[in-house]
């Protein structure tokens, strides 16, 4: 038995993949990183800064107070809801994979199935009547390669041949 590729061209995995987002009509939502509001720039004079830095503890030459690494903004906060995304893509992706392949399977099956009805459809012979007098015609080919020197004696074979052939000549023609 032959064995058969299919191929599956971009063009078909994108109308799948667009068949599947129909489906779910579900909008994507765009993953929004909440950004640190910026604060004015003002100038600050050196005398300024200077009292700053004498006065607050802990604070620049800017005037801004340091932050410590442990009261960063939380950037956990976007790094999950970015893992999230990504694994709500990860799991859509694997549902249109698990979609092509059993599409794929489908497909195999019907193509194997068609190429089996078209085998079976070109390679078979169509109904043979079986050919009257094989018998007799058998019978008298035998005795004339056993008696080579005597054909005489294949006489009989010869006329039970005859007869069968003149019965199925009246058959043919009263039908």
């Amino acid at each position: 038995m032959d064995e058969f590729s299919i191929q599956i061209s971009r063009n078909l995995v994108n109308r799948l993949a667009d068949d599947s987002e129909k489906s779910k009509k579900k909008k994507r939502t765009k993953i929004k990183v909440p950004r640190e509001p910026q604060r004015p720039q003002t100038k600050i004079t050196q005398k300024q800064a200077f009292d700053d830095s004498e006065t607050q503890k802990g604070a620049t030459a800017t005037g801004w107070p340091l932050q410590s690494p442990l009261f960063l903004p939380a950037p956990a906060q976007n790094a999950n809801a970015e893992l999230d995304a990504i694994r709500s893509l990860i799991q859509d992706s694997e549902r249109v994979l698990e979609r092509l392949h059993k599409q794929e399977e489908n497909m195999v099956q019907e193509v194997t199935q068609r190429a089996k009805d078209l085998r079976d459809k070109e390679f078979k012979l169509p109904y043979q009547k079986p050919m009257p007098c094989l018998a007799e015609t058998e019978a008298c080919l035998a005795c004339y390669q056993e008696h080579v020197k005597d054909p005489l004696k294949c006489a009989h074979l010869v006329r039970n041949f005859a007869d069968c052939a003149r019965r199925v000549r009246q058959q043919v023609n009263s039908a």
